[in-house]
């Protein structure tokens, strides 16, 4: 698929360049960012480079992964980011941060649920999945405001720096945002 930019009433959610390199990198110099996140702790200026350089534009590429910088609609810093993680066929994993100074004020929010209308409509996707560490209650907050349904706790669901942890587990479906699914959906009885 090709890297493509997507808008709401309040932002511009677009594909990272690699004049991003300063943004990214002080943004994850945030220790919350490198706590509930997989991105390398301690964060250098190298991992920002490899991230924008390599993993950027290798997903976008083969379809493994739609990586995306927010920032105001009119411009201005980078907010925050957010992406699509491949998870089999017509899945896919949402996972996001955002600059310490800048959380708060429904962004990601806001970037998450236009994220979802494009993968549904888009990237013939019919289940959305988000997973964090149990205790991450800032992003259990806004994929529950971006509509997601928590199902539960996975034991030993996320791998982070060599140690397995416990995840809530939520997940958003095309119904939940009012969109027609690319495949019928038979919910379970009883």
């Amino acid at each position: 698929m090709e890297p493509t930019t997507l808008t709401t009433e309040r932002l511009r959610l677009r594909p990272f360049v690699p004049e991003d390199v300063e943004a990214v990198f002080a943004a994850c110099q945030d220790p919350d960012i490198q706590r509930w996140t997989t991105v390398p702790s301690p964060y250098t200026r190298q991992d920002a480079e490899y991230f924008l350089g390599r993993l950027v534009p290798d997903g976008w590429r083969d379809g493994a992964e739609f990586t995306f910088a927010v920032e105001p609609l009119d411009g201005g810093p980078l907010l925050a980011a957010t992406g699509l993680h491949d998870r089999g066929p017509g899945v896919r994993e949402v996972g996001f941060w955002a600059a310490k100074e800048h959380r708060g004020r429904g962004y990601v929010t806001e970037a998450v649920g236009a994220l979802a209308r494009w993968a549904f409509t888009e990237a013939s996707c019919h289940r959305l999945v988000w997973r964090a560490e149990v205790g991450n209650t800032g992003s259990r907050t806004v994929a529950e405001r971006a509509g997601f349904h928590v199902e539960g706790v996975e034991r030993a669901g996320l791998t982070t720096r060599g140690t397995v942890r416990d995840c809530w587990v939520a997940a958003l479906l095309p119904s939940d945002l009012d969109l027609p699914s690319p495949l019928p959906y038979l919910p379970g009885r009883g």
